[in-house]
């Protein structure tokens, strides 16, 4: 390369990443973060030889089609690429590339977290000693759900669900799980599998939701679902808001058929159904899932591996389409 590829980098993101893409190409950083509509995205990208994008950014049809035809790849900061239209990406040519395998224990912890979080009432603790109602210790106050020996159902068994899965032994929970593939007996590690969700379901004390958004997840957790669960359940959803029916998790859990939920993505982010806000069972995060030091700077450095493979005509080693 004689000269260095033009990059635009559409969100702010970690001083070592973006370093490294300096010393890697000429890039075009938003350090005031700014958010960019899709006009923006099709102005700036004008004499741009790759894009690096963020979940959120609108690479609709309309804006892949109107790319300058300098643009040769499209790499996200991110493992989903629901915000990316990957067949108009097909169209044009451009290669679409995601960041695998670096987020999986930062995203897995989130979902132990909000496990543990949910089920043991950390909400309402929080707001009583935050607020200075706690009036002293009692037996029964504020009781919780122990996580520690119970069944965990896993619905998604790829690197974040097999990562929440190793997590969980360590709490001695007897791990259960729904994919689309049985996967091979060294990665399942004594989970046991099963081909139909309903079964998974069923057994499921805990319920991790840790599958990609398509056509045929979304609205996957819904009422008729959510009453083959145990009752007083607790569900996790560390994947993407619109796995989950939010109107029939709201009422499971006001009717207290679940127990608890842990939610740290939400349909419509950041304005998430405002019924959750006035819930005590539910303990929320806003999308923190691979908000680690380590799990932001290794997905930007994978973002600049995919975008040096094309410019050096090589196949990009995490391309999705």
């Amino acid at each position: 390369m004689t000269e260095r590829p033009r990059i635009l980098v559409t969100r702010k993101i970690t001083d070592p990443a973006e370093a490294r893409l300096q010393d890697l190409f000429d890039a075009r950083l938003n350090p005031e973060d700014r958010t960019y509509s899709a006009d923006d995205l099709i102005a700036l990208a004008d004499g741009m030889d790759g894009l690096l994008v963020a979940a959120g950014d609108p690479i609709n049809a309309k804006v892949i089609a109107a790319l300058a035809d300098s643009v040769r790849i499209i790499a996200t900061l991110s493992v989903g690429h629901e915000h990316i239209d990957l067949d108009a990406a097909r169209a044009r040519g451009i290669p679409v590339t995601t960041t695998p395998g670096v987020l999986d224990n930062a995203t897995a912890e989130m979902a132990m977290m909000l496990m543990l979080c949910a089920a043991r009432r950390a909400n309402e603790g929080f707001r009583l000693v935050r607020e200075d109602r706690w009036k002293g210790w009692t037996p029964t106050m504020l009781l919780g759900t122990e996580v520690t020996g119970k069944r965990l159902g896993i619905v998604g068994m790829g690197r974040i669900g097999q990562a929440v899965a190793r997590m969980a032994k360590g709490f001695s929970m007897a791990v259960h799980y729904h994919n689309r593939s049985r996967l091979t007996p060294e990665l399942e590690n004594g989970s046991i599998f099963h081909e139909e969700v309903d079964s998974l379901l069923a057994v499921s004390d805990f319920l991790s939701l840790n599958c990609p958004l398509t056509p045929e997840t979304t609205g996957f957790l819904n009422a008729e679902k959510i009453a083959k669960l145990p009752d007083g359940a607790v569900v996790v959803n560390t994947a993407r808001g619109a796995v989950v029916d939010d109107d029939a998790l709201i009422a499971a859990l006001r009717s207290g058929k679940l127990g608890a939920a842990g939610l740290d993505v939400f349909t419509g982010e950041p304005a998430a159904n405002p019924a959750y806000r006035g819930l005590d069972n539910v303990f929320v995060m806003p999308h923190l899932g691979s908000a680690t030091h380590e799990a932001r700077d290794a997905m930007g450095f994978k973002c600049a591996e995919n975008l040096l493979a094309v410019f050096e005509g090589r196949e990009p080693p995490d391309r999705v389409a």
